[in-house]
């Protein structure tokens, strides 16, 4: 993710318009998008500041509260259950995720999961030489 421009730009920007240039002169001026300078003017009418918002943050997991403990009771009941099996068990209660959202949330808690050992492997190639 790109980082914002410097105050100390856009400081200079919100100054060259107060002085009565136009955004158009202020970016050729600073090699800056004219948009930049007009979301930046924006910003100082709105907010004061011409100070870029935050960027990212937190996002709270999906599944959590009642769905946590459905999974996990899932997990404790049947110690080889799949993530498409979860995820099932999740759609059926009503919240729709992705096995990557499940796969996640069980790294998240400690739980971890094998292949299946039932499955085999590629096995030897056709004509192949013993």
């Amino acid at each position: 993710m790109p980082k914002p421009y410097s105050m100390d730009l856009r400081e200079r920007a919100m100054a060259r318009l107060a002085e009565g240039e136009t955004s158009y002169e202020v970016a050729e001026a600073l090699s800056v998008a004219v948009s930049s300078v007009i979301k930046w003017a924006a910003r100082a009418r709105e907010y004061g500041s011409p100070a870029p918002a935050k960027m990212g943050g937190y996002r709270r997991r999906v599944i959590s509260g009642i769905y946590r403990e459905m999974v996990l009771a899932a997990v404790a009941k049947k110690a080889h259950v799949t993530l498409r099996e979860l995820v099932a068990l999740l759609a059926g209660a009503g919240l729709m995720v992705h096995q990557a959202s499940v796969s996640r949330f069980l790294k998240h808690e400690g739980k971890s999961y094998k292949k299946n050992s039932v499955r085999l492997g590629a096995g030897k190639a056709k004509g192949s030489a013993p």
